[in-house]
């Protein structure tokens, strides 16, 4: 619906007119995902992996905020790892569309038997296309609305310290503060990109003596400056090396269902239902978000 798609695209605005900081997408099976935010997970555990993502939010509302991501990483066999991410984020329809894109690298030291630390760094960059001309009432010449194409370079970095049962792992994904568009007498057209924070740590509990029920507990704290820090808690049951189900809470006012197959201890399929705790206002009749996982793992 068009009005649905001018009010996502004006509350956009008023948040860059503020100099509100752009925040990174969401996902919720983000274990699935962890190169996205920390390049040290590259190569973790001499694995090969490769994992594609597409979440679509607020599911009744046209032209509502998609996600699509994908990710690569292995291991060289001589501690050192190398991976790629893709994340495209499209906002309002075709209104502001994102593609990031980062060449991960990791080095494995061992810290003791069975534990060891990565130390990873991410270089790449961004894409940011804004395009307003399908938007109701804009202004020919207005400099606040001006479509364009930008690019802005990122380096990242990280670090993971695990063993079998439990990690932890801190990162800025985003070290360098770039903008979007040059500000027009204190005026931003679009967001600023700002370093985000990501702290994540989880163990795993095995349930009876012959480890074919785990708990596996998690959660994912993010922060960048000019937004609310946000925290989600998942808790995962794996039953056998087939089957785990669980859930999310987000401290943003969110929560959902979460549930992987695993075929062939290769192939995981992901499914993700969440839902806002909060009824907003303006959000009424939006829907749900799906998120779909699709990984594989040589």
């Amino acid at each position: 619906m068009k009005i649905i798609k001018n009010i996502l695209a004006g509350a956009l605005l008023l948040f860059s007119s503020a100099l509100f900081s752009q925040q990174d997408p969401l996902f919720t099976m983000y274990r699935n995902h962890m190169n996205m935010v920390n390049p040290a997970y590259v190569g973790v555990d001499g694995n090969t992996e490769v994992a594609a993502t597409v979440r679509r939010q607020w599911s009744g509302i046209d032209n509502s905020p998609s996600t699509q991501a994908a990710s690569f990483g292995t291991s060289t066999g001589k501690n050192l790892g190398y991976g790629i991410s893709l994340v495209h984020d499209n906002t309002g329809g075709d209104i502001v569309k994102t593609t990031n894109v980062g060449i991960d690298f990791s080095y494995k030291v061992k810290v003791d038997s069975g534990l060891d630390l990565y130390l990873g760094l991410k270089a790449g960059g961004s894409f940011l296309n804004t395009d307003f001309s399908g938007l109701d009432g804009v202004q020919v010449g207005d400099p606040n609305l001006v479509s364009s194409t930008t690019f802005n370079p990122n380096v990242g970095v990280g670090a993971l310290l695990k063993n079998k049962k439990f990690f932890m792992s801190l990162s800025i994904p985003r070290v360098l503060n770039t903008e979007n568009a040059r500000n027009i007498e204190n005026f931003s057209s679009v967001p600023v990109n700002r370093p985000h924070v990501y702290w994540s740590t989880g163990y795993d509990f095995n349930l009876n003596a012959s480890g074919s029920l785990i708990l596996k507990p998690s959660f994912l704290l993010r922060y960048v400056n000019g937004a609310p820090a946000t925290v989600d808690f998942n808790t995962m049951v794996q039953i056998q090396d087939y089957l785990e189900v669980g859930g999310m809470y987000r401290t943003t006012d969110a929560y959902a269902g979460i549930i992987n197959f695993t075929i062939s201890k290769k192939l995981v399929i992901g499914y993700a239902y969440e839902s806002q705790i909060t009824n907003v206002d303006g959000l009424r009749g939006a829907g749900n978000t799906n998120e779909f996982l699709l990984k594989f793992k040589f």
